[in-house]
């Protein structure tokens, strides 16, 4: 592969197809490893410790020219994928599996349904906090394609699909962005995430780096994709407070001015990008700033 700006690294393969599987082999700094990892963008994996796909982006949205309900007649039912309409004792559910519920879920009044985290994650059960490939749809749920289906059809049925997104931290298991390139410091986390007492976290030391530009970009672009390409209409951010401050204890000594201004970055984008879109923080303190606009300071978010 070729270096380009950004930290960026090219190779064209004439030969790759839809389907096909792969993995990155890096070289590491000095020379004496060869590391084995999914590609950071992966939109598809066989599975979380498995190999990235290269994924079929076509689909046909026909007419869906969906628009949410107002932000205030929201009738929000949070949907764990996984075992919303499971089979007890087998495999989770899966999107086709929540499908069929849709119906059930409008003749109750829902308008709106807010998807647990659905990033792959480590395993097959999980709430989903603990995203190990921020970019690929969960393949137990049946992966990206079974997700747009889910969201066409709920669209139909006028509900809105929120996702929820966990950028507070990343992991922790089967995370092949951890020491990415084999280099780190402190025996934390590497070139992706802070190196020293920023990257505590109460679910491991594993706060990406908001500061530096390549993460920042990584984050920014895997918010956008669901809106862009998955047909989202809201993103609800898992513990925001977690991301403006290490430890979330008011001292201003521990404030995350980058991750502050990342969440205002892509609040902006989302606003100026895709009006009448809603960001909401699950911040718990009551701070006034979160739902302020961007140009006056504010973090962006349209509720906490």
């Amino acid at each position: 592969m070729v270096a380009e700006d950004g930290g960026c690294w090219y190779a064209d393969l004439a030969q790759a197809k839809i389907g096909d599987e792969y993995r990155y082999l890096i070289h590491n700094h000095n020379g004496t490893t060869k590391l084995s990892r999914i590609d950071p963008y992966a939109r598809e994996v066989t599975n979380s410790v498995g190999n990235t796909v290269i994924y079929d982006p076509d689909f046909a949205w026909d007419d869906d020219h969906f628009v949410m309900p107002g932000w205030n007649q929201l009738v929000i039912y949070e949907l764990p994928i996984g075992t919303f309409n499971d089979k007890p004792g087998g495999a989770p559910g899966t999107f086709a599996d929540a499908e069929k519920k849709l119906e059930h879920l409008q003749s109750i009044g829902v308008n709106a349904i807010e998807i647990m985290p659905a990033s792959e994650f480590a395993g097959d059960f999980s709430w989903g906090y603990n995203p190990a490939h921020m970019f690929a749809v969960e393949s137990s749920y049946d992966g990206p394609r079974a997700f747009k289906k889910f969201v066409k059809q709920a669209h139909k049925l006028g509900i809105a699909v929120i996702f929820d997104v966990v950028y507070n931290h990343f992991g922790p298991g089967d995370l092949h962005l951890w020491q990415f390139d084999s280099w780190s410091e402190n025996g934390l986390g590497g070139i992706d995430f802070y190196n020293d007492w920023r990257c505590e976290t109460p679910w491991g030391n594993r706060r990406p780096d908001y500061g530096r530009g390549e993460v920042r970009q990584y984050i920014r672009d895997k918010a956008m994709m669901w809106i862009e390409y998955f047909y989202v209409d809201s993103l609800r951010y898992d513990m925001t407070l977690y991301i403006r401050q290490v430890r979330a204890d008011g001292d201003p000594g521990c404030d995350l001015p980058d991750g502050w201004g990342l969440g205002q970055w892509i609040n902006g984008e989302i606003a100026s990008q895709f009006p009448g879109k809603i960001t909401i923080a699950e911040d718990l303190q009551n701070k006034s700033w979160i739902t302020k606009d961007v140009g006056a300071g504010g973090a962006g978010f349209g509720s906490q």
